[in-house]
């Protein structure tokens, strides 16, 4: 239905066009009629390189540990033109997985960042179901 209504739209856009005369001869249209659904594409990840190094980091006592909960220490992010110190936080522990720390990587003289995340164990297999967890021999 859009598709008819499309075309007769654009039918009466090239007649009225054609309708004007010899002195808007030049004038023209190009009608481009889509079909199908959009495709949506998932962008590239985006490694951003420094030439500066991060300054060294900052002593932060690790509070007590809490049960369910990771510390994440604090480290430097880039933020804008210079590098800002996050401070350590509590994140919520998940079951089969560990935390990977962010850290920064040197790379010919320009240095990246390596953030953190969770990471599953090294088997594979959640722990609660796993009589022997983290059994690097397994396949």
């Amino acid at each position: 239905m859009a598709r008819n209504a499309l075309a007769a739209v654009s039918i009466a856009l090239l007649s009225s066009l054609g309708a004007a005369g010899v002195a808007q001869a030049q004038t023209s249209a190009t009608v481009v009629i889509q079909t199908g659904a959009p495709q949506y594409r998932t962008p590239a990840p985006v490694q951003v390189q420094y030439h500066r190094a991060p300054p060294p980091p900052r002593y932060e006592a690790a509070p007590h540990p809490r049960r369910g909960m990771v510390w994440v220490p604090g480290h430097w992010e880039w933020r804008g033109h210079r590098h800002v110190w996050m401070q350590g936080h509590w994140v919520k522990a998940r079951p089969g997985h560990h935390y990977r720390q962010p850290r920064w990587v040197e790379h010919g003289g320009r240095w990246n960042m390596q953030p953190g995340g969770w990471d599953r164990d090294g088997d594979g297999v959640p722990n609660r179901h796993d009589r022997r967890p983290d059994n690097p021999y397994r396949r």
